[in-house]
């Protein structure tokens, strides 16, 4: 007896479960998504129509504006690259290698994300600081690390380099060995296995990975204010300037950057999912 795929959807959504069935299960994600993410989003576009759109668009053209859009999206696509390649790297040894303390190392990785911001970023500050372990280390040269827009990206690959990492780690295990091995015998080098046979299942993953280092640098703050230095037109990052909108009761000015941020952050990641996709295409995924 053969079942059509109309038959065998309804047989799906329509047999019992262990959790609710289809209508209950969606109604409550759609309520879910709509009282976390739709309604705060809504009310922060609404508190930003309280400026016209040529009072907004001069507003986010003032010149400590621009800047503070530059450092904070700048810093953050240079430090979301730079952990693309280290990301990759460590999570190949980790996959591909035991060693001793293999185990600590991994759980290391996870550090940033169970750590507070403010602690990483006081610690950082200690640290890169001109009298810090690191930063006394370049300051006799006149390098300045911690305050500066240097500081800002140091931060940024503490921050980021885990997305990365949990990214493409799984996609690592899963790549079969025999693959490689077998491209080996057929006389392929080293270059030609990594780029036909390693490379095309990494690039979706590595991009997402690149792409989640990117929104979380782009939106940091706790970390931030510590090392950043906040200097505007120097190293000042949007979210502060955000709160310092806030602290001088202009409500209406940090809704209309909190918006920029929020259409620019899309707009970024609707591009790199393209990306993966086409990328998808390109290799028959």
């Amino acid at each position: 007896m053969t079942v059509s795929a109309n038959e065998g959807s309804s047989f799906r959504f329509g047999r019992r479960d262990a959790l609710p069935g289809f209508s209950p299960t969606l109604g409550l994600t759609l309520f879910y998504l709509a009282l976390l993410v739709l309604l705060p989003l809504s009310a922060l576009v609404v508190s930003a129509s309280g400026m016209r759109w040529h009072q907004a668009l001069a507003y986010l053209a003032t010149p400590r504006v621009i800047s503070a859009f530059r450092v904070s999206f700048g810093i953050s696509l240079a430090a979301a690259l730079i952990n693309g390649v280290a990301g990759l790297l460590v999570a190949w040894a980790l996959v591909r290698y035991e060693f001793p303390g293999r185990r600590i190392l991994d759980g290391i990785v996870d550090l940033p994300f169970a750590l507070p911001t403010a602690v990483a970023g006081i610690s950082l500050a200690t640290l890169y600081g001109d009298t810090g372990w690191i930063g006394g280390l370049f300051a006799p040269f006149g390098i300045e690390i911690a305050y500066t827009r240097l500081g800002i990206f140091v931060a940024l690959l503490f921050v980021g380099l885990p997305y990365v990492i949990r990214t493409v780690q799984p996609v690592l295990a899963e790549l079969e060995v025999e693959a490689q091995e077998a491209a080996l015998t057929l006389g392929a080098t080293s270059r030609q296995i990594f780029r036909r046979v390693l490379w095309p299942p990494l690039v979706p993953a590595l991009l997402t990975g690149i792409a989640m280092a990117f929104a979380r640098g782009v939106g940091e703050y706790g970390s931030m204010i510590f090392i950043a230095g906040n200097r505007p037109g120097l190293s000042e990052i949007v979210p502060l300037l955000i709160v310092v909108k806030l602290e001088e009761f202009d409500y209406a000015g940090a809704s209309v950057l909190a918006v920029a941020m929020l259409f620019a952050s899309a707009l970024i990641l609707l591009a790199i999912n393209l990306l993966q996709s086409w990328e998808r295409r390109r290799h028959g995924g």
